[in-house]
């Protein structure tokens, strides 16, 4: 192929920033906040899931102090009543009398019991209630971390879009001055060699490879007429001859 040593050397400016839009593009995928973001949001959801499972537990047990505190009533009243009835003088029955102060012994044994019962719910309901407290306070400082590295990406992704933009521009005027032809083969050659197209030739090196050309090849690179299209034999990018071209 042959092109003007004008068009191919545009071809090093075209590469220049299809460079660096491919390192805007990593930049965008490798922003380390997007990392934080992605850990941050994970943390809120399961602070999310430990919060329902705690709320859940209050519940249950706010429902289970509810019926020991009925049951601890229960009790209560019927021992007052009792209380009552033996403290009247209506009863003069010895084994009625005798029968009633056995039940308000029972009676008071199960109070008892039932009170312990609902020590035991209310100091569980405590500890319960402040998990869910905590969790509540993590879950806020999670959120707030959500929203500010949510924020920092946007802002960064911003930054980003709008010098990828620049550039691109930059580059649709580059190519409005190389042929169709030439275009075409830096474009195919970029897309099978990893994003490089188009590399100088310096001092008898190709930038493309770092590679230092052996003389044989250099050799032949002098006798080339300066509109030829020139290859690397090692990376294939079109070699771009310049004032240091070292030919």
């Amino acid at each position: 192929m042959k092109a003007p040593a004008s068009e191919q050397l545009i071809l090093l400016e075209i590469q220049e920033r299809d460079t660096r839009l491919a390192q805007l593009q990593h930049r965008s995928k490798t922003l380390p906040e997007k990392a934080e973001l992605v850990t941050a949001r994970e943390r809120a959801e399961r602070l999310r899931k430990e919060l329902v499972a705690a709320q859940t537990i209050v519940s249950d047990l706010e429902r289970e102090q509810a019926k020991a505190d009925a049951d601890v009533d229960l009790v209560r009243e019927r021992s007052r009543k009792d209380r009552h009835l033996l403290d009247s003088g209506e009863i003069n029955d010895p084994k009625q009398l005798q029968s009633l102060e056995s039940e308000l012994q029972s009676l008071a044994k199960r109070q008892s019991d039932l009170e312990d019962v609902e020590l035991e719910v209310m100091e569980r309901l405590e500890g319960a209630q402040a998990a869910v407290a905590h969790l509540e306070t993590a879950l806020v400082a999670a959120q707030g971390d959500v929203e500010r590295l949510d924020a920092d990406v946007a802002q960064l992704d911003g930054e980003i879009a709008r010098e990828r933009g620049a550039v691109e521009s930059e580059r649709g005027d580059l190519v409005g001055g190389v042929s169709a032809e030439l275009l075409g083969l830096y474009d195919k050659i970029r897309g099978d060699h990893a994003g490089r197209g188009a590399a100088r030739l310096y001092r008898g090196r190709c930038d493309g490879c770092r590679i230092d050309l052996p003389p044989s090849e250099v050799a032949a690179l002098k006798s080339a007429a300066e509109d030829e299209v020139l290859r690397c034999e090692e990376c294939r990018c079109i070699l771009v001859r310049t004032e240091e071209a070292g030919l």
